[in-house]
């Protein structure tokens, strides 16, 4: 068996579609502002990537917005309300969907050229089936079908744990695990990764953590981009990344690195 890399394994919002990962976000803003609570941004996308029921539960859990809660609510935030909250979010999620499934930037074309360089494509997400089906099917009219997706339903948790990345590797019939390459935007899909012991690498460009419109990010000066999108990539190495890439474009030729440190016998444990 050759000892290199056979197969890549994406997420989905905010890598390979919903530039800038805007659907979840403008949800979580949303339901809790109905609720009297008003979050940030930036804390609406701390926990981004993970199931999105438990994201809710972690953003109630905040000592900030758990603080408003108690002030607005008169008690601690509880299970109640974290179903409560997600019951609202779940029909406003899925209603725009369909709005968030182009491809990002370069995606289909680096997914052509590492078919063919006989990769296999896999991906995992922080979205139940049920939302899948609606992304899936507009990722595929814009020419982006990867060959398989799992989500956290009916496994024991999402991420950071590897179980979807074990489901992926199964179904692909991919092993050992240093044969693949997850990529991802949040730095919840790095740990995801290296939990499950993949080569682990995070894209700038469309990320949750840049968190800009692309009509943004073209709009926004040389100097500010480049100065943001270098936070992005610390954030990242500093969650243990293997390697940080600009955008998709990079990717193919980073597999192409990966091969070679393969064959001078390097593992993701060595990076």
């Amino acid at each position: 068996m050759k000892n290199e890399i056979e197969a890549v394994i994406f997420d989905w919002a905010g890598t390979t579609v919903d530039y800038g990962c805007f659907a979840p976000l403008e949800v979580f803003l949303e339901i809790f502002r109905k609720s009297g609570v008003e979050i940030s941004i930036e804390e609406a996308r701390k926990p981004m990537g993970v199931l999105k029921i438990e994201h809710i539960r972690i953003l109630l859990h905040e000592p900030r917005i758990r603080t408003q809660w108690i002030k607005v609510k008169g008690k601690e935030p509880d299970d109640k309300d974290v179903e409560e909250l997600y019951a609202q979010y779940l029909p406003s999620l899925l209603g725009i969907l369909d709005r968030y499934a182009e491809p990002n930037p370069y995606v289909v074309d680096a997914v052509k050229e590492l078919r063919s360089m006989g990769l296999k494509i896999g991906s995992t997400t922080g979205y139940t089936e049920e939302m899948m089906k609606i992304v899936t099917a507009g990722a595929k009219k814009y020419g982006y079908e990867p060959d398989c997706f799992f989500t956290p339903d009916g496994l024991p948790a999402g991420r950071p744990l590897p179980w979807m990345m074990y489901q992926n590797a199964m179904k692909l019939g991919v092993y050992p695990m240093s044969h693949i390459v997850k990529v991802g935007d949040t730095l919840s899909d790095i740990n995801e990764g290296l939990n499950a012991s993949a080569w682990s690498v995070g894209v700038i460009e469309g990320s949750n953590e840049l968190g800009l419109h692309l009509e943004e990010k073209l709009a926004m000066p040389a100097e500010e981009l480049e100065t943001r999108c270098r936070e992005v990539e610390q954030r990242y190495y500093n969650a243990g990344a293997h390697f940080v890439i600009r955008t998709m474009k990079d990717l193919p030729n980073l597999v192409r690195k990966i091969n070679t440190l393969l064959a001078e016998g390097k593992m993701p444990s060595d990076m």
